[in-house]
């Protein structure tokens, strides 16, 4: 039998799966953790290396307001790349995340909003943010700074 409340294995089509699946649960929530940090590494490097460059422009065109475009250019380039790294490796796990999942709500709102590309455009944007939004509510699980340190927020 499993311990997943949700699964257990004599619910299983195989139960011989159910305790594959139990010692293999906190590794792909880890490895999804892992990726999400880093995808948004990647993507916020350029925009770290020159905040006021392109992202002033994506800004504006969204029309943030208050506040000029450039406090909002460098938080969303301090946000993308600094809060992957706070997510890959899972330190102050749930604010990173949900400051990401706005992020990636305001690329929603862009790419099918103003850009007018519909869910097409958006779609990456609603899988991430969906990403980011679990573990803002879950946090970080054993394999993270969080844990390491003993203290969540």
């Amino acid at each position: 039998m499993s311990n997943d409340p949700i699964r257990p294995s004599n619910r299983l089509i195989i139960p011989a799966l159910g305790p594959v699946y139990g010692s293999l649960g906190e590794f792909a929530e880890t490895l999804l953790r892992v990726v999400a940090g880093l995808a948004l590494v990647t993507h916020g490097f350029p925009k770290i290396l020159n905040p006021l460059g392109g992202p002033v422009g994506l800004v504006e065109s969204i029309g943030l307001f208050p506040g000029p475009a450039a406090f909002w250019a460098v938080l969303l380039s301090l946000t993308e790349f600094f809060g992957g790294i706070l997510i890959a490796i899972g330190l102050l796990t749930r604010p990173a995340a949900f400051a990401a999942t706005i992020v990636l709500l305001v690329t929603v709102y862009f790419h099918w909003i103003l850009r007018s590309e519909g869910y097409a455009g958006a779609e990456k944007s609603i899988i991430w943010a969906a990403v980011t939004f679990y573990f803002a509510i879950r946090g970080a699980n054993s394999h993270s700074v969080d844990a390491r340190i003993g203290k969540t927020f």
